[in-house]
């Protein structure tokens, strides 16, 4: 697995100052070698946010130079840009590991070994700027019109626009008394996207142009989901949900077949013995068997392996879903069998930290709901953090009260 060398104090305060102006954008670390050849490995990060942009797929990329995928690129330094291309392959050598290359980097002395980069996806093109040689605070502050600046400047007028545009219709269609579609734990989420024109899929990616939204009733603030995602079965030990639901599952009162309702947490093992692990130096987040009785030093002691995921995919789940979220607060009433509700306050959230992730992991405030059944096959493993804790993993937000409307 390829890791980044960890930002120097000018990389850092150019990432925070993108961060803040909502510029989403992948990094990626020029080594030595790979500037000698002319080659970058497309690293997990670049991979899910191409796909996410819909920039390239390289999932869906046939090995070899006749699938080479060319996409126009800008090369930006502080006063000028340089067109270029930029291009996205997998060799048939190496199992065909994702590569790309910025051309043209050289002749305008863009980077150099180790240097770390940014890329933003636009309006169907790639720019690239070196974050360790780039002042962008600077080129943003200064009075003089550059290519950099312009970009910034549009990209966060656009995002800052479709923000204003849901919450627009947010107070102008759900602050009065409406009725829930179903009389259900999601009816009030599948109401709000009715209302805004939101197919209900399957899909992973953001709701409303880009921004997530959750919503969910005043009463049951406790734990919100963050998402859902599956084990990855080829690391785990039982292989599939099925196998997970014959060994640790129960039959519910009224029913004729096993299920598995249940939550994992990092803190102690629920009844039936399963939990979670946080393993940041194998790079892994385990669910296992533990003993229900805890050793002298509180620890627990594992006894068996259930399932495993690797953090780096979760950390990309997290930051395709969650990059810009709505999380809505809704009063309800029940009136006649049938329940209404209202919008009440929205915090709106952007940017969450990967590494508190496994923090909060680790500390519990955030768990695993396994809702299994051995029959329907509708298997769901749902990611879901502590209200109180939301403040730790996205620490930038703004909370808008809609009861002064």
């Amino acid at each position: 697995m390829i890791h980044m060398r960890p930002y120097n104090a000018f990389e850092t305060k150019n990432v925070k100052f993108l961060v803040d102006k909502q510029i989403e954008f992948a990094t990626i670390q020029i080594t030595e070698t790979g500037l000698k050849k002319s080659i970058l490995d497309a690293t997990a990060p670049v991979r899910a946010y191409f796909k996410e942009k819909g920039v390239h797929d390289y999932d869906l990329q046939q090995q070899g130079p006749e699938h080479k995928r060319i996409i126009d690129t800008y090369i930006l330094t502080e006063a000028s840009h340089h067109l270029t291309k930029t291009s996205l392959y997998r060799p048939i050598t190496k199992k065909g590991d994702p590569r790309l290359w910025v051309n043209k980097v050289r002749d305008v002395e863009f980077l150099h070994a180790n240097d770390i980069f940014a890329l933003i996806a636009y309006n169907g093109l790639l720019y690239a700027v070196n974050l360790s040689t780039v002042d962008i605070t600077h080129v943003y502050q200064s009075p003089i019109d550059t290519p950099l600046k312009d970009l910034i400047i549009a990209i966060s007028r656009a995002k800052t626009s479709v923000s204003d545009e849901l919450l627009g219709l947010i107070k102008d269609k759900m602050t009065d008394w409406m009725p829930a579609e179903i009389l259900a734990d999601t009816g009030i989420g599948r109401t709000v996207e009715t209302i805004l024109g939101i197919d209900m899929n399957a899909s992973k990616a953001p709701d409303y142009k880009g921004i997530e939204l959750k919503s969910h009733r005043e009463a049951s603030r406790v734990r919100n989901t963050l998402f859902t995602q599956s084990p990855e079965w080829e690391i785990s030990k039982l292989k599939s949900g099925r196998a997970i639901v014959d060994k640790y599952g129960y039959i519910p009162e009224g029913y004729t077949h096993k299920s598995l309702h249940v939550t994992l947490s990092a803190n102690r093992p629920n009844p039936q013995g399963l939990g979670l692990l946080v393993l940041p130096q194998t790079g892994r987040l385990e669910a296992n068997e533990f003993s229900l009785i805890p050793l002298e030093n509180g620890i627990y002691r594992k006894v068996d392996d259930v399932a495993a995921w690797h953090l780096i995919k979760l950390h990309e789940r997290l930051l395709t879903k969650h990059r810009e979220t709505f999380w809505i607060d809704a009063e309800t009433k029940v009136d006649n069998g049938k329940e209404y509700f209202r919008c009440t306050e929205i915090l709106h959230t952007k940017n969450p930290i990967p590494s508190q992730f496994d923090v909060l992991l680790d500390q519990g405030q955030i768990t695993v709901d396994f809702l299994l059944c051995r029959r329907s096959g509708g298997d769901t493993y749902s990611f879901k953090i502590k209200s109180a804790a939301r403040a730790l993993l996205f620490p930038e937000s703004d909370t808008y009260n809609l009861r002064a409307i």
